[in-house]
C-alpha cells in the first residue's frame, strides 16, 4: 500500500512537472523554472528510470521500482515529443525577397557583446528589425551607425528606466529599418500598467500608419521574489498583442510551456503566433550560451499576428562567445 501511493505521489509529481498547464501552475514556482529547462528535467526521469531499473533486480521491491521506471519513461517520452512537436533545428533562413522583412533579437548583456559584432551580425542576416534588450541607447546609436556604413542604415530607439548605469537591462534598444517608415517610441512607466515592471520594453507605434507596431521585449526573469512582477509582464505583453498588426521580439524570459492560456484562439501570446514553433526551431535553446542549443531554453522569442507569416527562422549559435549568455534569433516574415 505504502508502495503503491508513492508511485501514484510520483506520477503526480512528474505529469506537473512535464505539463504543468494542466493544473494551471505553468508560472508558480517552482514549476515554472522546472519545465523552463525541459531537455535537462527529461534527462533527469531518464536518469531515474535507468536507477530504478538496476534497483528492480532486487525481488522484494521489483514491482516498486518497475512502476517508477514505467512512470519516468511516459514522463521522459512526453517530453521529449513536446519539443519534437515545437522543432528540434532548422539552419537556414529561405532567400530574402522584395516583400519579405527580417526581425532579430538578442539579448546584449550590456557591455558583454560590442556594438561591431551586433552590427555585423544584423548587416549579415539582412535585418529590418532589431530588438535589443540590455542595450543603452549608446550602444543602440553605435549598432545604427555601423550598419549604415556597412550599407543598411537604421533608425535607433530606446526606452529605459532610471536606475544604476551599471545596470544595462535598465534599457532596450530597438532598430527599425527606414524602409519601413517613420517611427516614434511610445513614452512609458515602470508602473505595470504602460510597460513591463522591472526592466523596459520599447514599444514603438508607426508615425505614417503603414508599418506594424513593434516591440522590443525585455520581461523580468522568474526569480523567486520577482515571480508577481514575471506574470503582469507576460499578461502585458499578451495585452500588447491584441491588434491586427503587430510584431514583438525579444528575451521574454519564458518558454512556450508558460504561455499557455494567454493565448486568444491559437495564438500564443495575445493575437501573436511564436516564429521559432511555426518555423521548427520552437524547442532549440537561446539561453544560457553555455549549454549547448539543444538543451537550452527558449526564453528568447519573435511573434506576430496573422497579418504576418513566418517563413524561416535560425537560431545562432555560432556567436557563443561574443560575450552575451543568449543567442541571437532571426525569423523572417512576409505579408499575408
Amino acid at each position: 500500500m505504502f508502495g503503491a501511493l508513492v508511485v501514484a505521489l510520483f506520477a503526480a509529481v512528474a505529469v506537473t512537472a512535464t505539463w504543468p498547464s494542466v493544473l494551471r501552475v505553468e508560472r508558480e514556482f517552482p514549476f515554472a523554472q522546472i519545465v523552463a529547462l525541459r531537455p535537462l528535467l527529461i534527462g533527469a526521469f531518464v536518469a531515474i528510470a535507468a536507477f530504478f531499473l538496476l534497483l528492480s533486480l532486487g525481488r522484494r521491491i521489483r514491482a516498486f521500482c518497475l512502476w517508477i521506471v514505467v512512470v519516468s519513461l511516459v514522463a521522459a517520452v512526453g517530453g521529449a515529443a513536446t519539443l519534437a512537436v515545437r522543432g528540434l533545428g532548422a539552419e537556414t533562413l529561405p532567400e530574402k525577397t522584395a516583400d519579405s522583412i527580417r526581425v532579430m533579437t538578442w539579448n546584449t548583456a550590456g557591455a558583454a557583446t560590442d556594438a561591431e559584432t551586433i552590427a555585423e551580425t544584423a548587416v549579415a542576416m539582412q535585418a529590418d528589425i532589431v530588438a535589443l534588450p540590455e542595450t543603452t541607447m549608446d550602444t543602440g546609436r553605435a549598432v545604427a551607425v555601423a550598419m549604415g556604413e556597412r550599407g543598411r542604415p537604421m533608425w535607433a530607439h530606446v526606452d529605459s528606466y532610471d536606475g544604476p548605469d551599471s545596470w544595462a537591462a535598465n534599457s532596450t534598444a530597438l532598430l527599425i529599418s527606414p524602409e519601413l517608415g517613420d517611427y516614434a517610441v511610445i513614452e512609458s512607466e515602470a508602473a505595470g500598467t504602460s510597460n513591463t515592471t522591472i526592466v523596459p520594453s520599447a514599444v514603438a507605434m508607426p508615425v505614417d500608419g503603414d508599418g506594424p507596431v513593434v516591440i522590443a521585449v525585455h520581461a523580468v526573469a522568474p526569480r523567486p521574489e520577482e515571480m508577481s512582477s514575471w506574470r503582469s509582464d507576460l499578461q502585458w505583453l499578451a495585452d500588447q498583442c491584441a491588434t491586427d498588426d503587430v510584431i514583438m521580439a525579444g528575451d521574454f524570459n519564458a518558454t512556450l510551456d508558460h504561455m499557455a492560456r494567454l493565448g486568444i484562439d491559437d495564438a500564443d501570446v495575445g493575437r501573436c503566433h511564436d516564429a521559432a514553433r511555426s518555423t521548427g526551431n520552437g524547442g532549440i535553446g537561446t539561453w544560457p550560451t553555455d549549454l549547448p542549443a539543444p538543451l537550452g531554453a527558449p526564453i528568447d522569442h519573435i511573434m506576430a499576428t496573422d497579418a504576418w507569416r513566418a517563413t524561416g527562422s535560425v537560431v545562432i549559435s555560432s556567436l557563443d562567445d561574443s560575450g552575451s549568455d543568449h543567442r541571437p534569433l532571426v525569423v523572417q516574415y512576409t505579408r499575408r
